[in-house]
């Protein structure tokens, strides 16, 4: 097994961890710790899918300036990620699998704690299985070409963006849960992340359709 797939692995495993440790109502700055790690996973194995698919020309200096929005770079990070799409295998499934696995547990988590309206944990279902159902037909590394979809959900500030909403807003309600931080402020960043999601769906569905 690839290195990129362990670790896609150990990321998904870590959330069912922080689940159980938020249930618990174990301290949540460990909750929260654990939860950034996992996070933080996701960007490394992507670029240890990279790394492996291009024999080590993509290093860790040349991905972080894709990243960080370099055009030369992400030129050649996006051509090892299109090697990687045609000889990882389950790979890319694996990569999407495990951050299903993230948001639908933690929405469902705090759907049951009572801690967001539930609907907003329907929506945000709905809008993984439809979109996931359609892309699922191009695969699961098609790359964006409209213009729509590049900007809304395949650009390194559009990901970024997501990531830091999904962190804040997961991170906030483990608080209110275990220290009984006020609810309105988690319900709020709850449907700003839903809306969210929901927008760079719409994106991916239009690439899809």
């Amino acid at each position: 097994m690839r290195s990129a797939d362990q670790t896609t692995i150990i990321r998904a495993a870590l959330i069912v961890v922080v689940l159980f440790l938020v249930i618990a109502k174990v301290n949540p700055i460990i909750d929260v710790l654990i939860f950034a790690v996992a996070l933080a996973m996701d960007g490394v194995d992507g670029y240890l899918a990279v790394h492996e698919s291009s024999n080590g020309k993509i290093g860790a200096g040349l991905y972080i300036r894709a990243m960080m929005g370099n055009v030369s770079a992400i030129k050649q990070v996006n051509e090892a990620r299109a090697k990687t799409a045609k000889i990882a295998g389950y790979g890319p499934r694996l990569d999407i699998a495990a951050d299903r696995i993230t948001e639908m547990a933690f929405w469902g988590l705090f759907a049951f704690l009572h801690l967001i309206p539930f609907f907003l944990f329907v929506l945000v279902l709905i809008r993984h299985s439809v979109v996931d159902a359609f892309m699922g037909a191009k695969g699961t590394s098609s790359k964006m070409k409209s213009r729509i979809a590049k900007a809304l959900y395949s650009s390194n500030w559009s990901r970024a963006l997501a990531n830091v909403l999904k962190f804040v807003t997961f991170s906030y309600l483990m608080f209110e849960y275990i220290l009984g931080y006020p609810s309105v402020i988690g319900t709020s960043l709850a449907v700003l992340l839903a809306a969210f999601i929901i927008v760079r769906g719409a994106a991916e569905l239009h690439e899809a359709l």
